[in-house]
């Protein structure tokens, strides 16, 4: 099954050149918030504060829109492979009108945030910057999830690299826009964080605009080229496109929930254990980018060979993905099992901090091959278009497995003595692990009528 045939050789090359793009395009997106938090903090702490608190409100509700968004990927997959050219079209028309719809709501959602402040009884100090940050920012939400369509039509005609391209552009823009708006350049006057709100909100912009103008013009796009349609609204498209979507960014919602409730559980256990705990997700987040964008390929191929009516085609794709996924799980398995004492040096000079990081990385070694199985996993489902019960899926996973494991185990006696953070990553072992076993049961549905052909 995982031997290298001249048909998976080949596979295995197609995979690649969508997911390297895409792998590309996400670390300059993250490198974004990296650039963001080191300007913000040169203001004042204050700012930087201010940021991190208007970064964990925005950031889920983006992933959320971006989610629902990816919907129209295997529609487009699946069209463009049944060489239906004239409905991509009309096809993707109806995925920027469902994107305006989101980003308009997006919107308006962060600039009612005051309220939620207060709620969550954020630092008096704190709030209006974290208003003003929130207001500047969310003008630029319409133009992301227009960005965001756009990426699901380039994606699917298998046409990666302008997402590498105009992300990295993105990046270049937004460090002297920051520059302007924060400490006040060219006669703008000086805003603190709240000026790194009005940079990203112009990055965004200005992405959207050269992703439009991208595919306005490269040849690429000439058997599939936008243009207004007679039929510009249909109802039907966009409430199925929103009904593929949702549970995707319910999903996607569930995950980031969770690793959210644990860091807050785990603030009880004081600074040392927050830390540390940080540090280990930070670095394991930068490396599930590696399965995240063979998901994302992965999603395309399946798409295209049903497009084809050709299941062995999807198969062949998800054994090859399957491949390099466990290939990824393993080297990031054995990464970390080598490197867990020298990473936690790169964030901090605390001794105590880095033993403790350098133990959670132990722990996250040991589920990089279930949780790159499960991305793997669930992007073919994407593929396939079913979305609704691998939702259902992680939900139990995450939350009916996961955080009750971690909650038990690190913060009770009831099984054992409290195991303090170490109990939090066992959990998140047990939820991921259980994820891909469920995920993976639910892909052989679609994959026993190939068998039995």
């Amino acid at each position: 099954m995982f031997s290298l045939s001249p048909p998976r050789r080949t596979e295995l090359r197609a995979q690649l050149a969508l997911a390297l793009p895409i792998l590309g395009g996400q670390l300059a997106q993250t490198a974004n918030g990296f650039v963001d938090t080191l300007m913000a903090g040169r203001v004042s702490p204050v700012d930087l504060a201010a940021v991190a608190v208007g970064a964990s409100i925005w950031v889920p509700a983006y992933l959320f829109m971006t989610g629902v968004l990816m919907s129209a990927t295997p529609i487009l997959s699946r069209t463009l492979g049944a060489q239906s050219f004239s409905r991509v079209n009309p096809l993707t028309q109806q995925s920027l009108l469902l994107a305006l719809g989101l980003g308009l709501l997006m919107m308006a959602l962060l600039r009612s945030m005051a309220p939620v402040l207060i709620w969550m009884d954020v630092d008096a100090a704190l709030q209006p910057l974290v208003i003003g940050y929130l207001d500047a920012l969310s003008w630029g939400m319409p133009a992301m999830a227009l960005f965001l369509s756009l990426r699901s039509y380039t994606e699917a005609l298998s046409h990666t690299r302008p997402v590498l391209l105009i992300s990295v552009a993105g990046l270049l823009i937004n460090i002297p826009s920051n520059a302007i708006f924060i400490y006040g350049l060219l006669g703008v006057p000086a805003m603190g964080g709240v000026g790194c709100g009005w940079a990203t909100s112009l990055v965004m912009w200005l992405m959207a605009i050269m992703m439009a103008v991208y595919v306005a013009r490269h040849p690429v796009y000439d058997d599939a080229r936008l243009s207004l349609g007679q039929r510009f609204f249909e109802p039907a498209t966009i409430l199925y496109m929103f009904r593929i979507g949702l549970p995707v960014g319910l999903s996607i919602f569930f995950e980031v929930s969770i690793f959210a409730i644990i860091a807050l559980l785990i603030s009880s256990l004081g600074a040392v254990t927050v830390a540390g705990h940080q540090i280990a997700l930070n670095f394991t987040s930068l490396i599930f980018m590696l399965p995240l964008s063979l998901a994302l390929a992965v999603t395309v191929r399946v798409g295209l060979a049903r497009g084809r009516n050709n299941p062995d085609a999807a198969r062949q794709a998800i054994n090859t993905a399957l491949i390099i996924t466990l290939a990824i799980g393993i080297s990031a398995a054995v990464l970390l099992l080598l490197l867990r004492h020298h990473v936690p040096m790169l964030y901090t000079p605390d001794n105590e901090v880095r033993d403790l990081a350098a133990r959670l990385l132990l722990f996250a070694a040991l589920y990089q091959v279930s949780d790159a199985w499960q991305v793997t996993v669930n992007g073919a489902l994407r593929g396939y278009e079913d979305t609704a019960v691998p939702m259902l899926l992680t939900l139990i996973a995450y939350w009916g497995i996961g955080l009750p494991v971690g909650y038990v185990l690190g913060l009770t006696d009831l099984l054992r003595p409290a195991m303090g953070p170490d109990g939090f990553w066992i959990g998140l072992i047990s939820g991921l692990t259980a994820a891909a076993i469920m995920l993976t049961l639910r892909l052989r549905r679609h994959l026993r009528p190939t068998r039995s052909a």
